[in-house]
């Protein structure tokens, strides 16, 4: 049994089969509670959701369907529909556990930040810098952990409220269609380690700070990332005019390719980062007539391919 493409969003979205999401709210309720492994979710908690969910019609079909969406070579990220389960259960323990283990099944979560729980808050919050994930402003195209020598394979957004004023779109692009499309040139500079961003601390099995990195590291796609944050081409530069340029042609290209789509609630979306860098379009004006408890909340976590491990710098 294969996911269902929606109607309205294009290769990358799905629908679960209406029995499915029957089956998977009956389900839900008997998933325990999870038990971490340091940052990961722990091997006996990934056994026993899979063990919980074998039975449920459709799901061993699904979950293969899925990883293999998510593939490189193939679409390489999907925005996974589970708005009527998210209205049968809510947004408590049972969808949270219920999420998880559909997650579990195409590479294990975790949550690097130390401070934070295996589900981040990403809240909205009119004080924070526009351009940031909690401002209202654009949030430029970035791969999560640019600086980190062994970046999450997959970054996960959950939409618990999407903004109310029907504004902030997600947006996507294809990082390696991008970079076919510029001159040699700007490819040999974008290969050269010179380019910084971030700080790095409280963080935990993502491997050691890269600064300087290179945009494009040189190993396989399926290993290597395209190092880009727009926000490492902001303030103050220690980069030749050339390595800014090459930079530039990067981002122009990112945008002439960009997907967008409005996250709905109960939707997950999951970026393969190894093929996509995504951001997000400006909340609606007037997020200030918003209650707090009514503006924009997404959850995100990470999943690390461990079939692949030690992809990112060795």
């Amino acid at each position: 049994m294969q996911i269902t493409e929606s109607t309205d969003g294009g290769a990358g979205f799905v629908n679960l089969p209406g029995e499915l999401e029957q089956a998977l709210i009956k389900a839900a309720g008997a998933l325990p509670a999870w038990d971490m492994a340091g940052t990961f979710l722990s091997a006996a908690t990934i056994d026993r959701y899979r063990d919980a969910l074998a039975s449920v019609p459709l799901f061993v079909e699904t979950a293969e369907s899925l990883r293999a969406q998510l593939r490189t070579d193939k679409t390489g990220y999907a925005v996974v529909r589970l708005g009527n389960v998210a209205q049968a259960l809510g947004f408590g323990d049972e969808f949270l556990r219920l999420t998880t283990a559909i997650l579990a099944e195409v590479a294990t979560p975790f949550q690097p930040f130390l401070r934070w729980p295996l589900w981040k808050e990403i809240g909205t919050n009119l004080s924070a810098n526009p351009g940031m994930s909690t401002g209202i402003g654009y949030n430029a195209f970035h791969m999560d952990l640019v600086n980190a020598t062994q970046p999450p394979d997959y970054s996960v957004l959950l939409c618990v409220r999407p903004d109310p004023l029907g504004a902030g779109d997600s947006i996507m692009s294809d990082a390696r269609a991008a970079v076919s499309r510029l001159a040699p040139s700007s490819q040999r500079l974008l290969a050269e380690a010179v380019y910084r961003y971030g700080s790095f601390f409280e963080l935990e099995d993502v491997g050691d700070e890269y600064r300087p990195f290179p945009v494009l590291d040189g190993r396989p796609e399926d290993r290597g990332f395209v190092r880009f944050t727009a926000k490492m081409l902001t303030g103050e530069l220690d980069l030749s005019a050339e390595h800014i340029r090459a930079a530039k042609d990067l981002a122009g290209q990112l945008i002439a390719g960009q997907l967008s789509f409005l996250l709905r609630t109960g939707d997950f979306l999951v970026v393969n980062q190894h093929k996509w860098v995504h951001g997000r379009e400006p909340l609606a004006a007037g997020q200030e007539k918003v209650t707090a408890d009514k503006r924009r909340l997404l959850l995100q976590l990470f999943l690390r391919d461990t079939a692949g491990a030690g992809t990112g710098v060795s």
